[in-house]
């Protein structure tokens, strides 16, 4: 597919800088833009390559101030990140979406699956599981007992959804996610350990996107419930009973302990560890690699470090950390001075 300077403009409603007419049939990143190709500026740190792309057109903020001449054509937009993703996903819309229902599938006689749906081959669909319309499932996706999937969403292969749990509409879940085994509990019994027997399960609300190899447990009793518009990064754990806030995004390795309430429009950053029985408010950021070990009540605050602490807190304890070598010197130096003062001078 070929689409001009001036087709792409009036979609994003942008503004041209340069040749209307020219004319792109590709993607690629602004440093590595090859004639024909479209890219974008977002980042004020890829400026640079603005000025010696070989990209056809690229996309800007309206915003951005040029040092010098460009040899691309440009196209103004508020937000460039957001156009490009607008137009990603109308070239995505185009492809050839994948139909029908293979022979290798599984589907029991007591299911029912809606219209438009693709079902691939090994796929197993168990009793009384109710699939939405227009709905992908892809090879060897597991579907137990009495799961339900809402219409638009994309089970990619080998996703294994446990008995009992439900899944919204508008959803992806990628290879290898697990929603609904066990959460972690078991009762100390002196030199064992009794199994807890975890019969809630697991509620995913709409328009939420997990990664791949993430692991959703189900709830001891009750529903894990990870609320609308979440979206999770690659190998993420998510224990029984949490429940996560709606639009709230986490990066990958992202650890949360059972029974924790995270609020809505929060971001945890990679490697972050959140312990159990915990309440996290609204809009909180948390920084890659933090411990999160307390409440937290006032919302909006950005935290990182481990235990967190204000993020202002923690940077100032990590220059005097790094200090520690050099103060334990002048320490030591201080101490013979004392006590040479104390020894008369000797």
């Amino acid at each position: 597919m070929e689409f001009t300077a001036e087709i792409i403009a009036g979609y994003l409603k942008g503004d041209i800088e340069g040749n209307a007419g020219v004319a792109v049939n590709n993607i690629s990143r602004i440093e590595e833009g090859k004639e024909g190709s479209l890219a974008f500026l977002a980042n004020p740190k890829y400026a640079k390559y603005l000025y010696t792309t070989k990209a056809s057109i690229v996309l800007i903020n309206r915003s951005f101030e040029l040092e010098q001449m460009v040899n691309t054509t440009l196209i103004r937009v508020d937000d460039a990140y957001q156009a490009f993703a607008s137009l990603l996903n109308l070239y995505t819309s185009q492809l050839p979406q994948k139909k029908g229902i293979d022979s290798n599938s599984f589907i029991s006689d007591s299911a029912k699956v809606g219209d438009d749906c693709y079902i691939g081959g090994f796929a197993f669909i168990g009793d009384n599981v109710i699939v939405g319309r227009n709905t992908k499932i892809y090879p060897q996706v597991y579907l137990g007992d009495n799961v339900v999937v809402g219409d638009n969403t994309t089970l990619y292969a080998g996703v294994k959804i446990y008995n009992d749990c439900r899944i919204g509409s508008n959803c992806i879940i990628h290879s290898g996610t697990v929603v609904g085994s066990d959460g972690f509990g078991f009762a100390s019994g002196g030199d064992s350990y009794q199994k807890i027997p975890q019969i809630g399960n697991v509620i995913i609300e709409d328009d939420v996107e997990i990664g791949s190899n993430v692991s959703i447990d189900r709830a001891t009793i009750g529903s894990t419930i990870i609320h609308k518009g979440v979206k999770l990064d690659n190998l993420i754990q998510v224990a029984h009973n949490v429940e996560l806030g709606s639009n709230t995004a986490m990066a990958a390795q992202v650890g949360i302990a059972g029974s924790t309430k995270i609020g809505s429009n929060c971001i945890v950053g990679a490697q972050s560890g959140i312990v159990g029985h915990l309440n996290i408010a609204n809009r909180t950021i948390i920084g890659g690699k933090s411990g999160v070990n307390h409440d937290i009540t006032k919302e909006g605050e950005i935290l990182l470090g481990s235990p967190v602490d204000l993020i202002g807190n923690t940077r100032k304890s990590m220059i005097l950390y790094k200090k520690l070598p050099e103060i334990y010197t002048r320490l030591n130096q201080l101490e013979k001075e004392v006590k040479k003062m104390m020894d008369g001078g000797q």
